[in-house]
């Protein structure tokens, strides 16, 4: 079982923290995982993609992703341009930050998509608009890849004290809103 997962969003979006999370969330769970950034000449707005593998097994692949099982998009503005959805596979899911309806989104019929308001569950919660950690917690919810809890103790892991209880209960409600689409697209 290798699950390959690419992250879009934007610079300063936290693309490489939320990665390196599902990563380490993943090993907690008792996987073998790997997150590593596509660098270039970012800068803070401009496009950047991270990827994440997960597997139960020793991963010896070490290039991008091509062919995601999953996508995870911090900012449904990126699903416009050429090439985010390229590769996805047939049976793929994609995770997006968006409060629009599936059918507003530019994505094939035959791909699973969750939606959660990742930035709104951010400001309501964490009070300032850090939606990473909020989408690892819808994926791991929508997806199933990954334990919740797991997911939480590397969030308290990476940010100790109040900033991370915060960033753990603004997971756990975007867990709770990928659950109920899941039911509702069923």
């Amino acid at each position: 079982m290798l699950k390959e997962i690419r992250i879009h969003g934007r610079g300063g979006m936290g693309n490489v923290t939320a990665a390196e999370l599902l990563a380490m969330a993943a090993f907690r769970d008792g996987k073998y995982s790997q997150a590593f950034p596509s660098f270039g000449a970012e800068r803070e707005g401009a496009p950047v993609v991270a990827f994440v593998r997960i597997s139960d097994q020793p991963i010896r692949i070490r290039q991008q992703i091509y062919e995601p099982d999953y996508l995870i998009i911090q900012d449904a503005g990126l699903m416009y341009m050429e090439g985010v959805l390229d590769g996805l596979k047939r049976d793929g899911m994609v995770v997006v930050n968006t409060v629009k309806d599936r059918s507003e989104l530019p994505i094939p019929p035959e791909v699973t998509v969750r939606t959660t308001p990742a930035l709104k569950i951010a400001m309501d919660i964490i009070g300032r608009p850090l939606f990473n950690v909020v989408m690892v917690g819808a994926f791991a919810c929508a997806s199933n890849l990954v334990d919740i809890e797991a997911v939480a103790e590397a969030i308290r892991d990476r940010f100790p004290g109040e900033l991370g209880e915060k960033e753990v209960r603004a997971c756990l409600e975007a867990c709770n809103e990928a659950i109920k689409g899941c039911e509702m697209n069923e």
